[in-house]
């Protein structure tokens, strides 16, 4: 049988890496992105973009990339008040997490995937979340995905795996992972393609990629490259 693989794919660096990893170990691949009034809207357009590149660059790739699912999620945003769907200051809210965490996000996001590798016999799905360079997301957590995969698992009465190959990499190895995977073409594509900046920023150009250099996510990206260059020049 035809491994298969759904990615759940923001648009984003991680997400770009986890689906040339699937690409890497699955015979079919499709994605799946979701609008749910993020603030950063921008990368659903980005999302187009790494695609088209992957295709363009990666012949062998190409042929294993099947259809891309877009899912309408704006009443996540509408039950939601986090910087993450409206325009306010990142800070700490009163529970200790950033108030740029969406409640539920990911469990819907993984729910509403799996209803998709259920209508097109998918048998794997597979999402960017980490526990080492992260913001304290409780749905990013390893144990809260395991419980997730064997309740999809149960509910759609078909085996359905969960694998998140960065679950244990911090933003250096997830940089040199997608150099593994791809080498300087991948490299070049989350640079120029990816986007991860929470406020959207499409205009600032760092030599990480776009973004406005501040926000959580731009610094974990910034850090990240910043080690992986220093990694590589040492091995150098």
């Amino acid at each position: 049988m035809k491994k298969t693989a759904l990615v759940l794919f923001s648009g984003g660096q991680d997400s770009t890496t986890c689906l040339a990893w699937a690409l890497e170990h699955f015979d079919h691949v499709e994605t799946v992105g979701f609008d749910y009034g993020q603030r950063h809207i921008v990368e659903l357009a980005c999302r187009q973009e790494v695609l088209t590149a992957i295709r363009e660059r990666f012949p062998t790739w190409a042929s294993r990339l099947g259809g891309d699912h877009m899912l309408d999620m704006a009443l996540l945003s509408k039950i939601s008040d986090t910087a993450m769907t409206s325009n306010k200051a990142i800070e700490l809210a009163n529970n200790g997490l950033p108030n740029t965490f969406v409640p539920g996000r990911n469990l819907l996001f993984f729910t509403f995937a799996a209803a998709v590798a259920y209508r097109r016999e998918l048998k794997t799905l597979v999402g960017g979340m980490c526990e080492t360079d992260y913001s304290g997301y409780p749905d990013c957590r390893d144990n809260t995905l395991k419980s997730l995969q064997v309740s999809l698992s149960l509910g759609m009465d078909m085996p359905l795996v969960i694998e998140t190959p960065l679950m244990w990499l911090d933003k250096q190895q997830t940089w040199e992972l997608a150099r593994k995977l791809g080498g300087d073409s991948l490299l070049e594509i989350v640079r120029e393609n990816s986007h991860t900046c929470y406020l959207g920023n499409r205009q600032t150009r760092n030599i990480w990629g776009y973004g406005c250099g501040n926000c959580p996510a731009c610094e974990l990206r910034k850090v990240g490259y910043e080690k992986f260059l220093q990694a590589e020049g040492a091995s150098a």
